[in-house]
């Protein structure tokens, strides 16, 4: 934390490589938002980019506090952004419908080529859920149960209260619930519905 907080005044006083530190540290929780709430690698790359340089420009201006929730809600904002310009001139490639797999990393030593696939297919339809849900569910849930922060950490960067939150998490993630429950086979058992 006392690194942390020397990185961000040298930023603030203009150091690139302390804020090229910074950059290190969190451009993988700033990716990961953004994939999750925008579904597709180039847009998420392209937010990603957006929200440093975004903060890189105000850092002149952070007043102390949690930076992660800080660049986070920059994050956030430029993810909005990206989903506005995307409304206002839609465009859908054939490769971003291929190449969006967030499950497919190396397959474990311990998981057959099924369990593989069959996980990597999960993730995708985790994906296709989470682009069902309205902006501001779908946000808080990645937030808290992808990006691992707290409720308090959730309603800093998304500005609304913490009973706001709550609310939105609830029903962002029994809206996931019911929709992968349309899915019942990529469940792992212990989350299948038993239908008898």
């Amino acid at each position: 934390m006392e690194e942390e907080q020397h990185l961000v005044q040298g930023s603030r006083q203009g150091d690139l490589q302390a804020f090229n530190q910074l950059v290190e540290r969190y451009q993988g929780q700033v990716y990961n938002l953004a994939l999750r709430m925008l579904g597709q690698e180039d847009d998420a790359a392209d937010a990603t980019q957006e929200a440093f340089l975004s903060a890189y420009r105000a850092m002149g201006g952070f007043r102390g506090g949690d930076f992660r929730s800080w660049l986070l809600r920059i994050a956030a904002n430029a993810c909005r952004d990206q989903v506005r310009r995307a409304k206002a001139r839609p465009a859908l490639s054939l490769d971003a419908i291929t190449t969006l797999d967030p499950g497919a990393g190396p397959p474990s030593l311990q998981e057959s080529p099924e369990e593989h696939v069959l996980r990597a297919e999960l993730a995708r339809e985790v994906q296709q859920c989470l682009a069902l849900l309205p902006e501001d569910q779908r946000m808080t849930v990645v937030l808290v149960d992808v990006q691992g922060l707290s409720y308090e950490e959730a309603a800093t960067v998304t500005r609304a209260s913490l009973g706001t939150v709550k609310s939105r998490l609830s029903r962002g993630r029994a809206a996931m619930r019911d929709l992968l429950q349309r899915q019942p086979e990529l469940l792992p058992r212990q989350f299948r519905l038993h239908r008898e």
